[in-house]
């Protein structure tokens, strides 16, 4: 694939969202990927065993069918294990994350680039403000005020998630499920022309995250984007975006929220670690090292815990369109 076409970069900058379809190789591309959580929720199965939390490992199930089994039965959710970056705060510098050489492979995937490069030029950043999604059946979330790593997320923008000198950053999001996300297990939903406003909406911060309050979206005319395994959703830095709750019984909806940006320009969260992903005017200075990534984010973990900074939201709930 040698990036997008006309039609879609068209659709993107005048509606602020396109979908690809058939970007990644399901074998190929995201089989490693599944494979390597399937080792890290295999180490959480056993240390729950371990701890007399469960009855089995449930090592015969299928990684979704275990995944739900698991935090049904235990009670808990499992979402920082399986991300791929830290969380905001100070206190979450010891937290667990991910960075397995299948992810690194996925981040660094050159179709993905392809697409990529279309959008923000052939000098790439990969940004840090990326995550990894799990969102369960609803009725298995027995905690109270869960991550929304696993559950529904509120409407918002993600350039509300970053401080303001990166406001200008021509940030694009990629968004990729690993399993087809469909109406029913939560696939995302986008307001068309909503990355028109001038100004950012206001993001109201609670337990959990941020949102914008939906008197200030047009729902009426947002659009489900249903999506198959191997297609990407690429999306414009200020169009509003959500997902609801996974509505299954037995099934985990899976996905990757990845961002990607010109060389140069501000990350939005400057403690936390960027690479350059791709550069055709200096490709030594492409990272091709999943250890050296890993330990990027290592590194990063004393700094975020020595930040004064309390988090990247720059809204506070007193906000009178927060009332």
């Amino acid at each position: 694939m040698a990036g997008l076409t006309q039609a879609q970069l068209d659709q993107l900058s005048e509606k602020g969202y396109v979908v690809v379809e058939n970007v990644l190789d399901p074998e190929e591309d995201l089989a490693p990927v599944m494979a390597e959580y399937g080792e890290v929720l295999d180490g959480i199965a056993h240390e729950l065993y371990a701890e007399g939390v469960l009855s089995s490992t449930y090592a015969d199930l299928p990684f979704d069918q275990r995944l739900i089994q698991v935090c049904d039965e235990s009670g808990q959710i499992f979402a920082q294990p399986f991300d791929i970056s830290l969380p905001q705060k100070a206190e979450g510098a010891d937290a667990p994350m991910h960075t397995g050489p299948a992810v690194f492979n996925l981040l660094t995937n050159p179709r993905l680039l392809d697409c990529a490069e279309s959008i923000v030029g052939p000098e790439i950043l990969s940004n840090p403000v990326q995550h990894v999604r799990m969102k369960l059946p609803r009725h298995v979330v027995h905690v109270e005020n869960p991550s929304n790593l696993s559950v529904a997320v509120p409407w918002h923008q993600d350039n509300g998630v970053v401080v303001e000198e990166a406001d200008e950053t021509e940030m694009l999001t990629v968004w990729l499920p690993l399993n087809d996300a469909t109406i029913e297990n939560s696939c995302m939903y986008a307001v068309p022309y909503s990355h028109r406003e001038e100004e950012l909406a206001v993001h109201c911060p609670g337990v959990g995250g941020v949102w914008i309050p939906e008197k200030l979206i047009d729902v009426e005319n947002a659009i489900p984007l249903p999506m198959k395994a191997g297609s990407i959703l690429l999306m414009h830095r200020k169009t509003m975006h959500c997902s609801y709750d996974n509505k299954t019984k037995d099934q985990v909806r899976w996905s990757f929220d990845l961002r990607y940006q010109p060389v140069g320009q501000p990350t939005g969260r400057p403690v936390f670690p960027d690479f350059v992903a791709r550069s055709r005017a200096n490709p030594e200075s492409e990272l091709r090292d999943a250890d050296t990534w890993t330990q990027m984010w290592e590194d990063a973990r004393p700094k975020l815990a020595a930040s004064t900074t309390k988090n990247f939201n720059r809204w506070s709930s007193d906000h009178p369109v927060c009332a």
